[in-house]
């Protein structure tokens, strides 16, 4: 059975969502304190959830990246451990390094909460291996500071690589984009293809009912990993 093991920061606010999610596909579960300075030695799953971590003070992430818990995120991912993180957990990984660029306001400056599409770019990897490339789906977003920002010798590396997962689009997949991120990014990895960053929420587009369920295949990769 899968292991998932879950950061929680002072303000993480979607730990449980994204516990239920993975429990939801069969995964066993635990909740990692951000003052733990280890990752249970049979994760298979790291995850950083989202939520408002330290208020968002300073700068989204910033204050998370210097938490205890931190050093053993570093360590595990250095390591070749896999490591999601979503919204607030993918401004974590930016600003500890474990992900190139950073999230800024959004361009309109305000927070931004509704379902939007997205296109797989690349599902060359564990994360989106489920679907096909330009597959479009659902997923909900929910965030102030979701404008991913990346010099352009970055993104040349981002594209080179096939480090950029997912994009915003409409629903006939052509470019929308909600935040002001550079070429409409939503989701990345690193060049390892362990972690990966995106600011939509999978884990709360689950349920029909609740407006989506696109978020299962795109979370059942890290289930056969």
């Amino acid at each position: 059975m899968t292991k998932v093991s879950i950061v929680q920061f002072p303000g993480t606010n979607c730990e449980y969502d994204t516990q239920y999610a993975f429990e939801e596909l069969g995964a066993k579960t635990e909740l990692i304190w951000h003052k733990s300075e280890s990752i249970p030695s049979d994760t298979d799953l790291l995850v950083v959830a989202g939520g408002f971590s330290y208020g968002d003070y300073l700068r989204s992430g910033a204050i998370a990246r210097f938490s205890p818990v931190m050093k053993a995120v570093t360590e595990y991912a250095n390591n070749g451990g896999k490591i999601l993180g979503i919204c607030n957990g993918f401004q974590v990984l930016t600003e500890a390094g474990l992900l190139p660029g950073a999230l800024k306001r959004n361009d309109n400056l305000h927070f931004i909460s509704k379902h939007h599409h997205l296109k797989v770019i690349n599902n060359d990897n564990i994360f989106l291996k489920k679907l096909d490339n330009n597959d479009i789906v659902n997923i909900p977003i929910a965030h102030h500071d979701g404008n991913y920002f990346i010099d352009e010798d970055g993104l040349r590396e981002l594209n080179a690589n096939n480090q950029i997962l997912l994009k915003y689009t409409n629903v006939n997949g052509t470019n929308l984009n909600p935040n002001g991120s550079v070429d409409s990014i939503a989701g990345i990895s690193n060049k390892e293809k362990t972690v990966f960053g995106l600011m939509p929420h999978p884990e709360r587009a689950m349920e029909l009912i609740l407006g989506s369920d696109d978020g299962r295949a795109m979370l059942q990769g890290f289930m056969e990993a």
